[in-house]
């Protein structure tokens, strides 16, 4: 080490080292906000101004060992928590590659490090604030580090900056920016996408090939249209025209005015056609679709509001919608079942494409559905209904205090005590009412219907028929306490057992007969199916070439939106 150093006694080498260290930890402690700028004088009094070709490795690891975060790397790497796993990360990637630098190569040259910096620029389209990503200090450190005068500090600077922003940008995109539970209270899907950023890096030094962050983006068919509409509004901000044009409109609905702001937001609507109505109308009708109105024709007006919503606006859905499907796992399952509660639509998916689709009915507003993810375990003809604690609390108690036992008689429900057995109904009212559980036996008016799918889940949330078949054909169908009710529940439960399970005697004719005896029946299923219930304000069309905005029906993007911000400052 001391041949290396020119013009500095032992001693004074020693101090720099001290100054150094204490500096790099500092930019090390800080996930993405970290301001190297004000350090600038302190980098600059450190390491030696080599010369040549030859790469000063020995140094480059000496120093950068006295430097790194003191962590403990025998624990697993694969955590999910910020700061502490980018740090391990950090200190993994370089005790993985012998403390060699993994961005700059024996000749200081540093081609990976322009490919990290566009595709960091990108991240823009994943409605991510690139700024965590300190692309100005990242640039500076660069030139920096790969002039002549550059000294081991600038190298490992810039090295340990490429490296950190790297991982830390394949981690915002395979488990998202911010933590769920602090953004939605009611968000419990659960990601558990394998975190591979660290291994894949250490071997970009050896290979030469650089590990494409593309690697990391959700891969749900959802994304990939967000990210295109997301450029789309991002370029709409600077179109001057659509500005005039809404403002215009504020003053005089003209029809020209409206078609021209259809076209600015939905350029391909403006290539299709239909016979049946005249081209005003189509226009109009395919914006409702686009925007998730209810579609008449006609500028009603919601549609007027979504005709002069600014761009800003609406990336700001497009943002919160992609940090969702960041929150879930980043590959969909071969087969799963994925309802969207905004959308209040069901769709199944076996071997990879469309198997069913169908309406279903969602949580009121004051009884939320939540986010969630879990396991079909088995579909149940015939389920009994046991009360579930808030229906009981908030449906059941004032019934009981109201009408007393008839109330129990009218919904078909018994009350059974601590032993099992039956309670004559006279004797439970509002205020003992906690004493027993309640029940409702298999029938045609059970609450859950004929067919169940249970999920097993903390939230007893589960799929269900419903003997109340008049809210499906309703635009409005938050109608439920939290469950989700089907509207085709006889015909997934075929589906199900026959083409994804293979037991082939379950026709809809040997259904429809399991039924008619009101015995329950429980077919457990061989491979647990995914269920996964959330919240996407946003979501792909029929064909999924373009995505459709979904009504907030609970109101949760203005929050959203207002946490993310306060976050991110």
């Amino acid at each position: 080490m001391e041949q290396n150093i020119s013009n500095c006694s032992k001693s004074r080498f020693l101090q720099q080292s001290l100054v150094y260290t204490v500096f790099i930890l500092v930019i090390l402690a800080s996930c993405s906000t970290g301001d190297a700028g004000n350090n600038k004088s302190a980098i600059e009094k450190i390491g030696k101004v080599f010369s040549g070709s030859s790469f000063p490795s020995e140094d480059f690891a000496q120093q950068l060992k006295s430097v790194l975060p003191k962590i403990d790397t025998s624990v697993k790497i694969g955590s999910k928590s910020k700061i502490s796993t980018i740090n391990h990360a950090l200190v993994y990637c370089y005790q993985a590659n012998e403390y060699a630098p993994i961005w700059i190569d024996e000749n200081k040259n540093s081609i990976n490090s322009d490919v990290l910096i566009a595709e960091l620029d990108s991240l823009q389209w994943d409605g991510i604030d690139i700024h965590r990503y300190q692309l100005d200090e990242l640039k500076k450190s660069k030139k920096k580090a790969l002039a002549e005068s550059s000294t081991v500090a600038d190298l490992i600077n810039f090295d340990t900056l490429c490296t950190k922003t790297y991982l830390q940008a394949a981690r915002d995109l395979l488990l998202g920016v911010y933590v769920p539970k602090s953004i939605d209270t009611l968000w419990f899907h659960q990601n558990d996408s394998t975190w591979d950023a660290p291994s894949v890096l250490t071997s970009m030094s050896r290979n030469k090939q650089y590990p494409s962050l593309q690697a990391y983006r959700s891969q749900w068919v959802s994304y990939r249209l967000l990210q295109n509409a997301n450029r789309h509004y991002t370029q709409l901000l600077q179109d001057h025209d659509l500005k005039d044009l809404t403002s215009k409109l504020k003053i005089s609905g003209n029809d020209s005015i409206i078609q021209l702001i259809i076209k600015k937001q939905m350029p391909w609507l403006a290539t299709q056609s239909n016979d049946t109505t005249s081209p005003e109308e189509f226009m109009i009708k395919g914006f409702q679709y686009y925007w998730g109105q209810k579609i008449t024709g006609k500028i009603d007006s919601p549609t007027y509001n979504k005709l002069v919503m600014q761009p800003d606006s609406v990336l700001k859905i497009i943002g919160n919608n992609q940090e969702r499907l960041r929150w879930m796992n980043q590959v969909p399952e071969k087969n799963y079942v994925i309802v969207n509660v905004p959308l209040m639509e069901l769709y199944l998916n076996h071997d990879s494409a469309d198997g069913m689709h169908m309406r279903v009915v969602v949580g009121k507003p004051s009884r939320q559905t939540p986010s969630l993810s879990a396991n079909m375990a088995n579909v149940v003809l015939n389920p009994p209904w046991g009360v579930p604690p808030t229906i009981l609390k908030n449906d059941v108690a004032p019934g009981l205090s109201k009408h007393g036992g008839s109330y129990l008689a009218r919904k078909g429900l018994k009350a059974y005590n601590s032993k099992g057995s039956v309670v004559n109904a006279s004797e439970i009212n509002g205020s003992n009412y906690r004493r027993f559980t309640f029940r409702q036996s298999p029938g045609d008016n059970n609450a859950l219907g004929v067919v169940k799918f249970n999920l097993p889940n903390r939230w007893d949330i589960y799929l269900h028929d419903t003997p109340h078949k008049g809210d499906f054909p309703n635009r409005n169908r938050a109608k439920s306490s939290g469950c989700i009710r089907v509207e085709k529940p006889r015909e997934m439960a075929q589906y199900i057992l026959t083409k994804m399970e293979g037991k082939e005697k379950f026709t809809r004719e040997h259904i429809d007969s399991v039924i008619t005896t009101h015995k329950t029946q429980y077919e457990g299923l061989q491979s647990k199916i995914p269920v996964h219930i959330v919240y996407l304000t946003t979501f792909q069309d029929s064909v999924c070439n373009h995505l459709r905005f979904i009504d907030d029906i609970y109101k949760r993007d203005p929050i959203m939106a207002a946490r993310t911000s306060r976050e991110s400052k």
